[in-house]
């Protein structure tokens, strides 16, 4: 075991030895990046980013006037969009119709604060997968300056194989950061779509909750639905 971590550590010092500064640059921001990522995904499993199963049919019942069903459904869920679709609920059934509007802008701020929460470090990975590509392409150019400055002090007695090997090594920098962005890249795009999912259904259960229209029925009118509903909320407010 010792002497595969031996073996280990020689190969990094030689890989890191050939790439240089930039390469050494590259590879602490991959474990920034790395760090990052992992922060990310632990935050959304532990607030269950994703997980609309139950929400959805919480709302489906708030819409149906099971308004009671929908809080019970949503009362020991741990998932951070249900905490605050519950609170909605709760907060809608014990309020009066005129506070509505100042409930609304309160939890539309909670939602919004909830939303910033997940969104945090993604600038950070936008970054680093933006700029890694160019510290590359910065080592590169370095490198493939101290190639032909070596191939002009070599004059007439020009060894190929010294200036492929000084070009590979220049290379080498551009293939480093371009392994560090692409997958910050992927990651980022698909943390972002989560997050995009989650304030679309958290938009969609405020106003459900928030602003609610009865369902009209086969053989009634739109007046009777209304009817039906207000009925419905004054049975589940008493």
């Amino acid at each position: 075991m010792s002497a595969l971590i031996e073996e280990t550590i020689a190969r990094t010092l030689e890989f890191l030895s050939l790439g240089g500064p930039v390469v050494t640059i590259l590879l602490a921001v991959s474990v920034v990046s790395l760090t990052l990522i992992i922060m990310k995904v632990w935050q959304f499993l532990i607030a269950r980013v994703g997980r609309h199963r139950t929400i959805e049919k919480a709302l489906a019942h708030w819409t149906a006037g099971g308004h009671r069903i929908a809080l019970n459904d949503l009362s020991s869920r741990r998932n951070g969009a249900a905490r605050l679709v519950w609170q909605t609920m709760a907060t809608v059934m014990n309020a009066s119709p005129h506070d509505f509007e100042a409930i609304s802008e309160r939890l539309r701020v909670d939602a919004a604060a909830y939303l910033t929460r997940l969104r945090s470090g993604f600038r950070a990975l936008d970054a680093i997968a933006q700029i890694s590509p160019l510290i590359g392409l910065f080592g590169t150019v370095l490198g493939m300056i101290q190639a032909f400055r070596k191939l002009q002090e070599a004059g007439n007695s020009v060894d190929p194989s010294v200036l492929a090997g000084g070009i590979w090594v220049a290379l080498l920098t551009t293939a480093v950061g371009l392994a560090v962005a692409m997958p910050t890249s992927l990651l980022l795009t698909w943390f972002e779509s989560r997050v995009a999912r989650e304030s679309e259904l958290l938009e969609r259960a405020m106003t459900v909750v928030l602003n609610p229209a009865p369902i009209v029925q086969p053989g009634e009118t739109q007046q009777d639905a209304n009817r039906t509903g207000q009925r419905s909320m004054q049975a589940h407010a008493a």
